[in-house]
């Protein structure tokens, strides 16, 4: 018997998902990409397999859009085991010193607002960062070091939650390409005791937080239909953006990827929407009136009324 075999809907969108432990980033896109059946899937910032917590992950045409999302604050949970350092900086590592505990909340408070503000971390080996095309933690598993340079990161604050024994929990909000591994192992460092990350729980990616996350078994338990009401729409990424509602021949120009004119302003990154409130992508003002197209959405070809069908690919703009 012949199947029919039915087109399906073109998936575009963000999903606020809550990882769970145990599984890459990449584990958890994969399967996620899979669930909606899109072409195309990338997340916004990694998460270790230690850690849980919001991932935001792009479908489709939001891949393109993810950038201003990446480069945002981030915001943890931790957990911080004193007393012990390992291998990789988190308790998944080979333990390779354990020593005595004995400092007072007042040394811990101390030592955390040292840790707050414009500082110099140097990336861990057991780091997805690569060097000369192959990721660090390759190079560690190799049993060889590779000199690595510092890097500036602010931590905003850091919150004391708890403080018992020889753990400590606490909340960070820090710039991109902050290591929380890193932060522990100086924290511990600072107090003499050496110290590792015992967990690690995202909350917040710039302005999104862990209200309205979803679980992969979430996900899984629902129909396919209910899904895509998950997900957020492109604009979102962009959202804190100008808005620019454009005539039909700047539409015109912007998806051929012509420059056009528009009334002096502000210069900068502006969202771009036709009158039907369709989002088109983003252009870029120039303050004597120019306005360039910068990054576009695919735009679907007429057909079906299902969102099916093929789509007409962005011009690419130098």
């Amino acid at each position: 018997m012949t199947q029919i075999a039915f087109p399906t809907p073109l998936v575009d969108g963000m999903l606020l998902l809550d990882k769970p432990v145990g599984i890459t980033s990449n584990a958890a896109i994969q399967r996620v990409k899979r669930l909606f059946n899109a072409a195309k899937a990338g997340h916004v910032g990694t998460l270790d397999p230690l850690a849980s917590g919001l991932l935001p992950v792009c479908l489709g045409e939001a891949t393109k859009f993810s950038t201003g999302t990446f480069d945002a604050d981030k915001s943890y949970d931790a957990e911080i085991l004193l007393g012990v350092t390992t291998t990789t900086g988190d308790t998944e590592g080979e333990v390779t010193s354990r020593q005595s505990v004995a400092v007072s909340r007042g040394q811990v408070q101390a030592v955390l607002q040292r840790h707050t503000g414009a500082l110099a971390q140097t990336p861990p080996m057991y780091s997805a960062l690569k060097r000369d095309g192959k990721p660090l933690y390759a190079y560690a598993r190799a049993g060889q070091t590779v000199a690595l340079t510092p890097r500036s990161i602010t931590i905003h604050d850091i919150t004391l939650h708890d403080f018992a024994a020889e753990r400590l929990r606490i909340s960070v909000r820090c710039s991109k390409g902050t290591y929380i591994r890193v932060l522990a192992e100086d924290i511990g460092r600072a107090l003499g005791c050496g110290a590792t990350l015992a967990g690690l729980r995202r909350t917040a990616v710039g302005a999104f937080g862990l209200v309205g996350a979803v679980t992969l078994e979430q996900l899984d338990a629902l129909p396919a239909t209910r899904r895509l009401a998950c997900l957020l729409p492109v604009d979102t990424l962009v959202s804190a953006l100008p808005v620019m509602v454009l005539e039909a021949e700047l539409v015109r120009r912007m998806l051929t990827g012509q420059t056009g004119r528009v009334e002096a302003g502000c210069a900068g990154l502006v969202r771009l929407y036709d009158h039907n409130r369709r989002f088109l992508g983003l252009g870029e003002r120039q303050p004597d009136g120019r306005l360039m197209p910068k990054r576009l959405m695919a735009m679907p070809v007429a057909g079906p009324a299902d969102g099916t069908g093929d789509r007409v690919q962005a011009p690419k703009i130098a």
